[in-house]
């Protein structure tokens, strides 16, 4: 629970509303029919899980969206990421960009430091500094792999779309996951992606919780048919379960303690 004084919570939220850490209906079109995941809730804090539609800004100074993420401002992780997979072989850059109106910042996308007020950086998200000398990967949720032009790239590499991740893991299993992920979907006439991670009980840096588990959903359209599957992991070998979204969204639940739902029963399980 964050010690804020009323005074000072009432300005960061009418600066959230003002920005793109804003309502999902913005960037409603990396969601299956529209419906967005489980938005979650903290009594405790209503400020804490904010829904962001990852942008730029192009030349006329105008968002260009990418993705939409929920983010979890007490941990300093996502929750989930979700995007429409289109795979194409870029050159990446490693660049990471921070949301600055998480930390009382004005500009309207992902950005760097500098937008944020000096004395606020890192209070409600992950920075550079939290990674460094912790053993741990900056763990994409939205991968580079699964973008086709470089304006995507560029806008997946933003501490918002990345949790700490064990990096046996991040480059072993989980980047053979996202190969054989984008593989699958290559067929489909349009897809939908939900990736997501569950908070461990350690953490790294300013206290951003090193993920335990991460997870993926998706679903394939195909003319009048919609497929879907999830997939888990690292399970005791390391490795990616593969499961069904029925069962996938049984387990998110069990983490999370009530009912989480990904495509709200709009694509089959």
């Amino acid at each position: 629970m964050f010690l804020w004084s009323a005074t000072l919570a009432l300005l960061l939220f009418s600066l959230l509303a003002l920005g793109e850490v804003t309502l999902f209906r913005k960037c409603s079109q990396f969601f299956m029919d529209g419906n967005h995941p489980t938005i979650l809730v903290d009594s405790t804090n209503n400020n804490r899980y904010q829904q962001i539609c990852q942008c730029l800004l192009d030349n006329n100074n105008r968002p260009q969206y990418f993705y939409a993420t929920l983010y979890d401002t007490k941990n300093k992780i996502p929750v989930y990421s979700a995007y429409q997979l289109q795979h194409k072989d870029i050159e990446r850059k490693d660049y990471w960009y921070v949301e600055p109106q998480l930390d009382g910042g004005s500009y309207g996308c992902m950005g760097g430091l500098n937008q944020i007020p000096a004395n606020n950086r890192g209070d409600h998200q992950a920075l550079n500094q939290d990674y460094e000398n912790s053993g741990y990967d900056r763990g994409h949720l939205y991968p580079v792999y699964h973008t086709s032009v470089n304006s995507a790239m560029i806008a997946t590499s933003t501490l918002t779309n990345a949790a700490p991740q064990d990096p046996r893991f991040n480059r072993g299993q989980w980047k053979v996951h996202e190969e054989v992920l984008a593989k699958r979907l290559n067929s489909c006439s349009k897809n939908y992606v939900v990736t997501g991670v569950v908070p461990g009980d350690t953490h790294v840096g300013r206290g951003v919780k090193v993920a335990k588990y991460y997870w993926t959903a998706y679903c394939c359209v195909e003319g009048m048919s919609k497929q879907s599957a999830g997939y888990v992991g690292p399970d005791n070998n390391g490795k990616v379960q593969m499961v069904t979204l029925n069962e996938l969204e049984k387990i998110l639940s069990g983490f999370y303690g009530s009912q989480f739902t990904i495509f709200q029963g709009r694509c089959k399980k």
